[in-house]
C-alpha cells in the first residue's frame, strides 16, 4: 500500500466512551485531553475534485463538557497553514439541503382545460486554555515527528508523521490524549503507508454552543484542506473503532461534469419517482429513511446514490441553488494541479472583518488596489504564493496609521515591505486613536467564474462488520430520473443513461380531479397546482437529518400508492377517483381513465433539465423512449 493509495478527510468519526445513542462516523477518531464522554452526532463532507486536487470540506457537532479535545485524521501529505482554513456553516445546509430526498405535492388540472397547460401553461407556485503547540512535543523514543503546527479558528493544528503505530500510540496518551484502546492496530496501516496524521486540538473557550432537543451542542467551526492524490478515496476505518451502533455517512462530491460513484462497493441508485400518500406529508423524514432501508436490506453493503445534477440548478429546488460565491468557498477558488491548471488564475485580496470597526471596515476598498500589486509582483518569482495574514495597524487622533506590524503566515521579504508601506500611507478617517487588526487573504481566483460543476450526493450507512474497506470513488457515466416525464403514461421510476446528470430522489403527493368533467374530450393526468379556491402549501418538502429519523415503525407500503418491484414492495392502496382508496392494481401508477377519459403523457408542470425550457422536456422523454427500446437501462447494482 502507497501513500498515494488514500486521500485525506478531515473530521471526527466515533465517542471515546459507550453511549446511549449511536455515533456519525468517518474518517478520524475524538481524542481527549480530559476524561470526557465526547460523541460526534452529526457529519456531514464535500469533496471537490478536478484532476488530481482534491479539496475536502467537512462539518461536524459534538455533545459533552466544554473541555478541551481534539480530533485525529490521516492525511496523505504534511499540510501547511495556507491549505487549512474554517468555513461557514451555512454552505453546508445550503449542500444538504439542495441534494436532499424531497416531496412534491400535485393536483390534477380539470380535465377539460388541459389541452392548454399542457402545450406549455406552467403549474402555479412549483417553481422552482493550553495550546496543541506547547502539548506536542516529539520524542525519538517515540519515533513521532512534529512536521508542522499552526492555528486556524478555535484549531490549533499539529501535523504529525510516525515511523512505528505502538509508538504514535503512545505518543498520544502521553501526551494527555485519551484514545480508544483498539487505536493501534486501525493506525497501523495508515503509518505502513506513509499517511500523516493531522490533530486539530480545539479550544473549547472559543466555541459557541447550541440547544437542541434540549441539550448543549458545541458547534464547531467547518474546516477545508486541499491536497493533491492520483487515487480519490476516503478514509473511514478510524470511525469503527469502538462503534456502538449503525452510522451513517454522507457524502457530496462536486466535480466538472463528472458524476462519481464508489469503486470498491456496490452502488445502487435509490428508487424515484413514486407516488406516495397524503400521510408521508408529515412524516417524510421517517419515511425515507424507510425506503433507504429496505434498499440496504435487498443490497447489503452498497452505497446508495441519492442526487446527480448540475450544482447551480435543480427542479423541483427545496431551497436556493448554489451560487458562484458557494463554489468558491467549497474549492473552486484553490489553483488545480499543474496537470489540469488553464493558466487562468489572477491574484486577488480579500479582507476579513475588523471587530467593532464598521467605519474603518467600509474604508478598506482604497487598500485593494496596493495592496494587489504588491501581491502581483511577489508572485513573479513565486507564482504559487497565497497566504492569510493580519495587520495591526495603530491610527493617530487625525486617523492616519503611524504605526504597522504583521503576524500569520511568513510573507516574502519585497512583499512584506510593499504591504506595510501600503497601510503606513492609508487614513481611516473617523477613527481616530485606535488599534485596529485587518485580516487579509492574498488568494487567487479564476476570472469569467467557476467550471460547471456536478453535484453527487452518496449515502453509506453501516457497522464495525458492514465496511472493512476505506471508500475509493471512480468517474461514473451521466443518469436521469425523478423527473416529472411520462412515457407511455408512466414516470421512470429508476436510473436511466442521459448525456447529462439529472438524477434525484423525487416523491409526489397527488390529489386526482374531483370536479365535474363537462366536455367532450377530457384529457386526465395533467398535474400542477391546487385548484382555484384550494389553500395549500406547495412548498418542496427535503428529508434532512435522516441519521436522527424514528426507525422501524413506518408502515411504508401502507404509505406507498405503487408496488415497488425492485424493493419486492407492494403498496397496500391507491387513491380512488374521488380522492378516496381502493386496492391496488397492476396499473396503478397509471392516469386513471374511464369510458369518457384518455390519458396524456404530457405533465403540466414547468419541469425542465437544468431549468431550461418545456422543450427540454420533450429530447428527454424521447431519449428515455428510445433508451428503453434499446434495452440501455442502467443497473441498479453494481
Amino acid at each position: 500500500m502507497t501513500k498515494r493509495t488514500w486521500a485525506a478527510a478531515l473530521g471526527a468519526a466515533l465517542a471515546l466512551a459507550s453511549t446511549t445513542r449511536p455515533a456519525d462516523a468517518f474518517c478520524g477518531f475524538y481524542v481527549s485531553g480530559a476524561d470526557a464522554k465526547l460523541f460526534n452526532n452529526a457529519t456531514l463532507v464535500v469533496l471537490m475534485r478536478d484532476g488530481t486536487r482534491t479539496v475536502l470540506s467537512m462539518q461536524n457537532n459534538y455533545e459533552g463538557p466544554p473541555d478541551d479535545f481534539a480530533m485525529v485524521v490521516p492525511v496523505p501529505v504534511v499540510l501547511q497553514e495556507e491549505n487549512v482554513k474554517t468555513l461557514p456553516r451555512e454552505i453546508f445546509t445550503k449542500v444538504d439541503q439542495m441534494a436532499a430526498p424531497r416531496l412534491v405535492e400535485y393536483w390534477e388540472q380539470d380535465p377539460c382545460e388541459g389541452g392548454r397547460r399542457a402545450k406549455g401553461e406552467g403549474a402555479p407556485g412549483l417553481a422552482a486554555p493550553q495550546s496543541a503547540a506547547r502539548e506536542a512535543r516529539s520524542d525519538s523514543a517515540y519515533q513521532v515527528k512534529i512536521e508542522a503546527q499552526f492555528t486556524v479558528g478555535e484549531y490549533e493544528i499539529v501535523i504529525l508523521s510516525a515511523q512505528d503505530s505502538s509508538g504514535l500510540d503512545r505518543w498520544l496518551r502521553d501526551n494527555k490524549y485519551k484514545i480508544p484502546d483498539a487505536a493501534e492496530p486501525v493506525l497501523r496501516p495508515y503509518v505502513e503507508s506513509g499517511m500523516k496524521f493531522f490533530v486539530a486540538k480545539v479550544n473549547a473557550e472559543k466555541v459557541k454552543f447550541e440547544e437542541r432537543d434540549g441539550k448543549r451542542m458545541a458547534a464547531l467551526s467547518p474546516l477545508r484542506f486541499h491536497y493533491d492524490s492520483d487515487t480519490f478515496s476516503l478514509p473511514v476505518r478510524l470511525g469503527l473503532l469502538n462503534s456502538n451502533g449503525t452510522q451513517d455517512l454522507l457524502i457530496h462530491i462536486l466535480a466538472p461534469n463528472k458524476r462519481y460513484e464508489v469503486a470498491n462497493y456496490p452502488n445502487v441508485t435509490i428508487p424515484t419517482n413514486l407516488d406516495v400518500a397524503d400521510g408521508a406529508k408529515e412524516s417524510f423524514g421517517p419515511f425515507y429513511a424507510a425506503l433507504f432501508d429496505k434498499t440496504l436490506e435487498l443490497n447489503p453493503k452498497a452505497v446508495v446514490t441519492e442526487y446527480a445534477w448540475a450544482a447551480q440548478t435543480c427542479d423541483p429546488c427545496p431551497g436556493p441553488t448554489l451560487t458562484q460565491a458557494d463554489m468558491m468557498t467549497l474549492g473552486a477558488d484553490v489553483p488545480p494541479d499543474a496537470a489540469t491548471d488553464d493558466g487562468t488564475w489572477v491574484p486577488r485580496v480579500v479582507f476579513g472583518a475588523i471587530e467593532g470597526e464598521p467605519t474603518a471596515q467600509r474604508q478598506l476598498g482604497s487598500l485593494y488596489s496596493p495592496l494587489n500589486t504588491c501581491f502581483q509582483r511577489a508572485r513573479e518569482s513565486d507564482p504559487k504564493l497565497t497566504a492569510k495574514v493580519s495587520f495591526t495597524v495603530q491610527t493617530d487622533d487625525k486617523g492616519d496609521v503611524t504605526s504597522v506590524s504583521l503576524s500569520g503566515a511568513k510573507l516574502p521579504a519585497s512583499m512584506e515591505s510593499c504591504t506595510k508601506g501600503a497601510f503606513q500611507a492609508a487614513r481611516f478617517a473617523g477613527v481616530p486613536k485606535r488599534k485596529l487588526t485587518v485580516p487579509v487573504e492574498f488568494s487567487t481566483f479564476r476570472p469569467g467564474g467557476v467550471k460547471p460543476y456536478t453535484l453527487t450526493r452518496l449515502h453509506a450507512r453501516y457497522g464495525k462488520d458492514t465496511l472493512g474497506e476505506d471508500l475509493v470513488f471512480r468517474e461514473a457515466s451521466a443518469i436521469v430520473g425523478g423527473r416529472e416525464v411520462r412515457s407511455d403514461g408512466k414516470l421512470e421510476n429508476g436510473a436511466s443513461p442521459a448525456p447529462i446528470n439529472n438524477f434525484q430522489a423525487r416523491y409526489a403527493i397527488r390529489h386526482p380531479w374531483t370536479g365535474p368533467i363537462t366536455c367532450k374530450d377530457p384529457q386526465r393526468g395533467v398535474w400542477g397546482g391546487p385548484p382555484q379556491g384550494v389553500k395549500a402549501d406547495t412548498g418542496i418538502k427535503a428529508a434532512l437529518d435522516l441519521a436522527f429519523a424514528p426507525r422501524g415503525k413506518t408502515d411504508l407500503a401502507g404509505l406507498l400508492r405503487q408496488d415497488v418491484p425492485e424493493l419486492k414492495l407492494k403498496a397496500t392502496s391507491v387513491p380512488g377517483p374521488s380522492g378516496g382508496t381502493e386496492k391496488q392494481s397492476d396499473d396503478a401508477d397509471e392516469p386513471r381513465k374511464s369510458s369518457d377519459t384518455k390519458a396524456t403523457p404530457t405533465s403540466g408542470c414547468a419541469c425542465s433539465l437544468d431549468g431550461g425550457s418545456s422543450t427540454e422536456l420533450g429530447w428527454l422523454a424521447a431519449f428515455g423512449a428510445v433508451a428503453a427500446a434499446l434495452g440501455r437501462r442502467v443497473n441498479r447494482r453494481r
